[in-house]
């Protein structure tokens, strides 16, 4: 029997949701870093963001801003989910890139682009946390798939513009896939995502962990990307292995542990919604 949910802001998405739970798990770092080498692959995309950050000097400041991005929309009040979003668009609608080759300026905000990274962005969430070992029928990964026409809004996307189920999702990565290369932004963005800058005392432990965490959301990739990131294809079967593997040990640190981290989305939310609400993987369905 579910324990019960005290009453207060569930904020957008809620702890019945397919998202609440599988935001929780601790490779969706590995899901966030594949989403990164994916979004790499839309040539106007990444224009967009290697004109407009600072992200070969500060990497690891993207990456958690992002990350805190996503903690503060799903485990974050209303409110707060929605503020987050409404700073997003605010930054969004001040940018432009432009194309080196005709010289063209355009906004970083147009719907075509907003859609390929939301799209990225779930689909990996999606693949990687699956196919580690988190279980999720195919009609509660539809739910997933459906449940982020929400999260496509706080960006400023049209929530019936994006794909609403797997199909849909499969159907739209099929249609953009001649729009994809790994141009030179691309190929500055992989060598980030395998060499982010670093203190020197850090560079071991760089090396040793997160080298890792790379290179395993690389091989998670699917094969058009490898294609055109031009490097060979993992075998299938020895990636899903360690998927799996790599699943089962981060699993094993206590989640309370884990949460601890800051900006602890997690922790607050169970404050303010009970003990019930805590994200669980055996959660999803009920």
């Amino acid at each position: 029997m579910t324990a019960s949910i005290p009453a207060g802001d569930p904020g957008l998405f809620g702890p019945r949701s397919v998202t609440w739970q599988m935001h929780g798990d601790p490779m969706m770092w590995v899901a966030g870093v594949r989403a990164l080498y994916l979004q790499a692959l839309h040539p106007r995309a990444v224009r967009g963001v290697m004109q407009n950050s600072d992200l070969r000097r500060d990497a690891w400041g993207r990456l958690m801003r992002t990350a805190h991005f996503v903690g503060t929309t799903t485990y974050g009040t209303r409110e707060a989910a929605e503020k987050a979003g409404a700073r997003v668009r605010t930054i969004h609608s001040r940018l432009q890139a432009t194309d080196p080759d005709t010289g063209e300026r355009y906004d970083v905000d147009e719907p075509g682009l907003l859609r390929w990274v939301h799209c990225a962005e779930i689909d990996s969430y999606l693949h990687v946390l699956r196919r580690s070992g988190f279980r999720l029928t195919d009609a509660q990964a539809d739910r997933y798939v459906a449940e982020h026409r929400v999260s496509a809004r706080l960006v400023g996307l049209d929530p019936d513009a994006v794909p609403a189920d797997r199909a849909e999702l499969a159907a739209y990565f099929e249609k953009v896939r001649p729009e994809l290369a790994a141009g030179a932004e691309a190929r500055a963005v992989d060598d980030l995502l395998l060499r982010p800058p670093t203190h020197p005392l850090l560079i071991p432990a760089r090396e040793v962990l997160w080298r890792h965490v790379a290179q395993l959301a690389y091989a998670a990739l699917p094969p058009y990307a490898h294609e055109l990131y031009g490097r060979p294809a993992p075998e299938p079967a020895a990636v899903t292995r360690r998927l799996r593997t790599t699943g089962t040990l981060l699993r094993c640190v206590p989640a309370r542990l884990r949460w601890q981290l800051p900006p602890k989305h997690i922790l607050r939310a169970m404050a303010r919604l009970g003990p019930g609400s805590r994200p669980a993987p055996y959660k999803v369905g009920r």
